[in-house]
């Protein structure tokens, strides 16, 4: 282990050494023999994890930061957390929390803002506690702002505790300080990848790249074009396009890499931390171009300086403040773009035993590490680590998850599905099209699925052999999923479950039309009008076989409420059942829209539902359509499938083209017996035949009925027909309708 910096305090963890600041890289020789999995570094201490789940802190000890009682300037193990094997740590100022391979956290430190969730009257915590409220949620990943704290779960829900100052708990702006977590609701749907925290401001990045940003923007760390602070997470939206794949955050400023390996920087920028070459503060995310040419795989911020790492040569830059030999470029000179730290770098190489190379880099505080292995290539922060993923469905997860004998189902793989199954985010992490980077640029235009494998996947885990786990799919779906799904989704990404959850097996079984399959078209209703133009965009790219799955869905839904009416129902439920009908019915015309739209992705007939003519008495059904042009559709009244046209076979047409000659011949005879009654009291009013009156010479029928209908009015062919003959005895035409 390499370190330098600031080691006033022993945060250094290199014993009691003379000097209070390290210019150049320095091994640490505690760690000479042992495997180091993680390190946090707090504003002057720092916690190291080893391979074996052991903790060990040293630094400022005087809010109980370190997790026992005194302060060391040499690391030493925090004996309450030996009987936990510990993944993962992040520090605030002067608060930490640990990580467990259960999903538990760990918190101890300065607790007056609320920032270890305890929900304590104590002003510190010198021995480390779990957090009760989290004891049931399993969490992949802990972040430790300077006084306030965020995790991520494996369900991708993300809380917030501590201090919101400045909002960046994302609660909004009346939330006072939180003393436990607070699940940050704005955020549900979305599949997270990674939080950060800074001084106090707050990351979230996406699977796809979308990053939110909440709390302070003083310095413009937000990167949102201003210096207003958020107290409720805002798109990142200048760096949609850019592939983000990791975010850091300093005291006021922030850090992002690309998948490609390029670095954008913004916020505070008085120390040089932002690598432009200059001092100023950067309200707009800007590449630091000086590291262009070069592919980095790993950033890491400190309080003001910032680190980058570089594979083809080993080496790490470092840029921002350097008072405190935090840069390790062997000066205590402000550095405002990359310079090289000190140390006698070379790239990884598999073949070579006798060198060690560069595995991981950290930083925090006014201290920098970099922990060097001889046998292990060095991390790359581009390709997220997978236990610190959530939970999504994939063949391993599907494997796992049918291993056990048929008929039964063990509790953790019970709560597995439970959990994926009633997280939006987990099912819309699912299913990505990973064999290119496509997914990245997932817009109003690209779901980003691969529609294929959410097929295949679905019916994977409905096997005849394993029912229990249908009964939990449906189950989860109907409690949590489809209830909490939002009108006004936080992002393109949370709309990816309109699109795969018609491939669920669950969702197309008769049995769950009520509990799911009408729920979730109430969902689609009721979304507001950007979202339900993407997904209008996204259906109308579908292949033809998933969009007619979904047609053939509802159609089938709305057969199954016809039927249900046929039986009967009480009073009470024909409102519900109205309402159900409406609701699957609309949804069948937007589809039906957008198939219009996109020059038929299905035949028009693929809408036509067969059972119509049997089900329902289409004459009636036509009578109340034109009833409710006439005074609108009230409350009571009964739905109308004659509002929606498109579902209609050929002999269903025909039967209402039918009805509606006979109603407007009815029509046409009204008004003019109405016209002859009034002509009583009218003298001067001329009477009107109820009928069209054709009279023809026997010799000339067809020139005599030509001349008598192009004297006629539009409403006289309406009109029954009655043919006189004339001389002869007058034959009436039986009403025929011309």
């Amino acid at each position: 282990m390499l370190c330098w910096g600031n080691t006033s305090f022993g945060q250094l963890g290199l014993g009691g050494i003379d000097e209070e600041v390290v210019l150049e890289p320095r091994t640490c020789k505690f760690f000479q023999s042992r495997r180091v999995q993680d390190v946090g570094c707090g504003r002057r201490h720092t916690v190291f994890v080893l391979d074996d789940g052991t903790v060990y802190t040293c630094g400022c000890n005087d809010q109980g930061q370190l997790g026992h009682e005194k302060g060391r300037k040499r690391p030493e193990q925090v004996v309450a957390l030996d009987a936990q094997n510990i993944t993962a740590v992040s520090c605030g100022e002067m608060h930490t929390l640990a990580l467990n391979d259960n999903g538990q956290v760990f918190a101890w430190g300065l607790a007056k803002d609320g920032q270890l969730g305890l929900v304590t009257t104590e002003e510190f915590v010198r021995v480390p506690r779990t957090l009760k409220a989290l004891v049931e949620v399993q969490i992949v990943q802990v972040a430790c702002g300077y006084h306030h704290s965020l995790a991520l779960s494996k369900g991708s829900q993300v809380f917030s505790w501590g201090q919101n100052k400045n909002g960046q708990l994302g609660l909004g702006r009346d939330i006072g300080n939180q003393p436990s977590p607070q699940p940050v609701r704005s955020l549900n749907g979305v599949p997270f990848v990674q939080l950060a925290a800074g001084g106090a401001h707050s990351f979230a990045l996406s699977v796809s790249g979308a990053i939110f940003g909440w709390g302070s923007n003083r310095f413009g760390q937000l990167g949102l074009n201003d210096e207003t602070d958020r107290y409720v997470p805002a798109r990142l939206k200048s760096l949609r396009t850019q592939k983000i794949v990791y975010i850091c955050c300093g005291e006021d400023h922030t850090a992002a890499l690309t998948k490609e390996g390029g670095v954008f920087t913004f916020g505070a920028g008085g120390y040089g931390q932002l690598g432009h070459n200059s001092t100023n503060h950067e309200i707009n995310p800007r590449k630091v171009f000086e590291l262009m040419g070069y592919v980095i795989t790993q950033i890491a911020c400190g309080r003001q300086h910032t680190l980058a790492f570089v594979p083809s040569s080993g080496k790490v830059y470092s840029f921002g403040l350097g008072g405190n030999g935090q840069l390790g470029t062997g000066s205590t000179s402000n550095r405002r773009s990359p310079s090289t730290v000190k140390g006698a770098w070379i790239p990884y190489s598999p073949n070579t035993q006798d060198y060690f190379f560069v595995k991981r880099i950290y930083s925090g505080g006014d201290q920098s590490f970099a922990y060097l292995q001889n046998s292990m290539p060095p991390d790359d922060l581009r390709f997220p680590n997978p236990s610190k993923h959530i939970l999504t469905i994939n063949e391993p997860v599907i494997q796992k998850w049918m291993s056990f004998p048929p008929g039964r189902i063990p509790s953790e793989a019970a709560n597995e599905i439970d959990t994926v199954f009633s997280s939006e985010g987990c099912l819309n992490g699912s299913f990505l099209a990973y064999s290119n980077d496509d997914h990245y640029k997932t817009s109003s235009k690209y779901s980003g699925i691969d529609m294929n494998a959410a097929r295949l996947l679905f019916h994977r885990l409905i096997q005849s052999d394993h029912p229990r786990i249908c009964q939990q799919i449906a189950a989860s779906m109907e409690k949590n999923l489809i209830p909490n799904l939002s009108k006004s989704p936080p992002d393109i990404e949370a709309l990816r479950i309109y699109i795969t959850l018609p491939e669920c097996p669950p969702m197309n079984d008769v049995n769950n039309y009520v509990t799911l399959a009408i729920p979730f078209a109430m969902a689609i209703i009721k979304l507001e009008k950007m979202p339900l133009k993407v997904l209008e965009n996204w259906w109308a790219t579908l292949e033809p076989a998933f969009f007619k799955k979904v047609v053939e869905l509802y159609k089938d839904v709305v057969v199954f409420l016809l039927k249900l009416a046929e039986v009967g129902m009480p009073n009470s439920e024909q409102i519900t059942w109205n309402k159900f009908l409406k609701t699957s019915l609309e949804v069948l015309a937007i589809l039906h829209r957008v198939n219009e739209k996109a020059g038929q992705i299905i035949q028009y007939d693929k809408f036509y539902i067969h059972e119509i003519q049997d089900l329902i008495d289409i004459r009636n059904d036509y009578v109340n359509w034109l009833q409710h042009q006439v005074y609108g559709v009230l409350l009571d009244m009964p739905i109308t499938i004659c509002t929606y046209p498109f579902v209609f076979d050929a002999q269903a047409k025909t039967t209402l083209l039918q009805t509606d000659a006979m109603l407007q011949m009815q029509m046409a005879v009204d008004q003019a017996h109405r016209q002859n009654f009034s002509s009583f009291f009218l003298p001067v009013a001329d009477t009107v035949n109820p009928c069209l009156v054709l009279i023809v010479r026997r010799e000339h029928i067809v020139e005599d009925a030509v001349q008598v209908l192009r004297k006629s009015k539009n409403v006289d062919f309406k009109k029954p027909l009655k043919v006189i003959f004339v001389g002869e005895e007058a034959v009436d035409a039986g009403g025929v309708h011309l």
